[in-house]
């Protein structure tokens, strides 16, 4: 602040070096012909009671290990991407490494990474070609599945996020490659365009750009009922189980500083200030307000504040890189230094450089975690960590297993050859009885019949014996008798 102020001329100059101001002499002639000496004080100000608008970064190393173990997740998706897309779902090592660079990595980069993580890459060796190939875990194709079960599942919801992502900008419609890019992030499916926007027109309108050839979405009708930010629910919870002062609670916002943090008396009483500053709702239109005074630049810089809450609330994991939120920028008036912006409040929002060499920056919303985890979590969020847990197995554990596996499979393969050969030998010995008895009965039905044969004939040539006995009697006596009854008369009267 200047102040040109008259000093007599007996002021030492001493005395005045004294004073904590900064003092510029002015040498002008008619000044000094009055015998007065001009000085412009510039008077340091005293410690503001705003929020400073720089602030230097406190780490918070929850968040930090958090996007270390999120670095190792983003190079296995790359190479899931790469296996799921072969028709066999499995790949040569030797293709491996020219496919890889395509990926990012450099020269026998891709093997060494893989044998890191056994719960997930397997390596075997082809049963035909007899060479060595990769693919994935069995555990690692039932994350795939739960996964894409809980992308499915929760299909609703994300029409109801993607709604109020869209009734969050200024005209309700958005770029539809900004959406593309942070699908993800909101639980959209990859073809979301066809799956979610396309199917229901009630919602959606999909059209092109008349000034750029890009598409665009656009809400159909703004439903009352999806206007309701989610710290305006936090703020109602808070009031019930807690029974803080409405006043208070109004405006405020659930403030969590990182360990570390320095909190002076005049920072303690700047965001006091600031937690009971009124704001428009990210969903009020405020194209007809007069936004050139102070207080109404105040409150746009809380609005912002509300507007960046509000879009890492819509999404699964409550973080967000900046660069994505950067997308959304002009369709949803958040200022231009984003980074800055949100160091000004580090108890609501984190930034994490970590988990690509400082060049991608990670926003958190602080209130939704809890010492590196969620505090309520959905199930689209817990298939996705089940893969960090994969991650995070010791592989030592995975060669017990496959030991364990190995063994397990030795055994019930020295089990199934004993069953075999057991069964075989009593199959073998059924066999041979069977057919031994069939034998036997084929030789017992057949010397019956030879039996059988035998005694007609031997009963046969016995009957001709008789006859020709009989014959042959009656014959030499000149007695002509064919009958038996006659032969016996013809005796008796003998």
């Amino acid at each position: 602040m200047l102040l040109l102020i008259s000093i007599p001329k007996f002021f030492t100059l001493s005395f005045l070096l004294k004073t904590k101001s900064t003092i510029i002499r002015v040498n002008n002639p008619l000044v000094q012909s009055n015998r007065l000496t001009y000085f412009t004080f510039l008077r340091n100000m005293s410690q503001s009671t705003g929020i400073p608008k720089k602030l230097q970064r406190v780490r918070d190393h929850s968040y930090d290990n958090y996007m270390e173990v999120h670095k190792k997740i983003r190079k296995v998706l790359k190479f899931q991407d790469l296996l799921l897309s072969q028709p066999a779902k499995s790949l040569c090592i030797a293709r491996l490494d020219a496919l890889s660079r395509r990926l990012g990595f450099k020269q026998f980069e891709a093997g060494a990474f893989m044998l890191k993580f056994p719960h997930i890459f397997e390596i075997y060796e082809h049963p035909v070609q007899r060479i060595l190939y990769c693919r994935l875990t069995r555990k690692a194709m039932l994350q795939i599945d739960q996964e894409n079960n809980a992308l499915q599942g929760q299909i609703p919801l994300a029409v109801s996020r993607l709604r109020k992502l869209l009734m969050l900008s200024n005209t309700g419609r958005l770029r539809l490659e900004h959406v593309r890019i942070a699908s993800n992030e909101f639980g959209l499916p990859e073809d979301f365009e066809y799956s979610v926007v396309l199917k229901y027109p009630c919602y959606f309108r999909l059209y092109d750009g008349k000034d750029t050839r890009s598409k665009y979405i656009e809400v159909v009708d703004r439903d009352p009922s999806l206007v309701v930010c989610s710290i305006e629910a936090s703020r109602e919870r808070e009031y019930r189980e807690r029974g803080i002062d409405a006043e208070n609670i109004r405006f405020s916002f659930i403030i969590n500083f990182p360990p570390g943090f320095k909190i002076g008396k005049y920072y303690k009483i700047a965001v006091w200030k600031w937690q009971r500053l009124p704001y428009w709702s990210p969903y009020e239109n405020i194209s007809g307000f007069d936004l050139r005074s102070l207080e109404a630049q105040k409150r746009m810089e809380k609005r912002a504040v509300a507007m960046i809450h509000e879009i890492l609330s819509l999404t699964v994991e409550k973080k967000m890189t900046l660069e994505r939120i950067a997308h959304f920028r002009m369709a949803m008036d958040l200022p231009k230094k984003l980074k800055d912006f949100l160091l000004q409040h580090q108890g609501i929002f984190y930034i994490s450089t970590r988990g690509n060499h400082g060049k991608l920056h990670t926003v958190f919303l602080r209130e939704a975690y809890k010492k590196g985890e969620m505090v309520e979590p959905n199930e689209l969020y817990l298939a996705r960590r089940k893969l960090a847990e994969l991650i995070l197995l010791s592989p030592r554990k995975a060669n017990v297993d496959r030991e364990l596996s190995g063994f397990r499979r030795d055994d019930e393969r020295s089990l199934r050859n004993e069953y075999v050969e057991k069964n075989g030998e009593s199959f073998m010995l059924e066999e041979q009885l069977k057919r031994n008895e069939g034998r036997i009965s084929d030789q017992s039905d057949s010397d019956s019949s030879v039996d059988l044969e035998t005694e007609e004939g031997e009963q046969a040539e016995s009957n001709a014996d008789m006859d020709s006995n009989v014959n042959f009697h009656f014959i030499g006596n000149n007695v002509d008798c064919s009958d038996a009854s006659d032969a016996e008369a013809i005796h008796l009267s003998s």
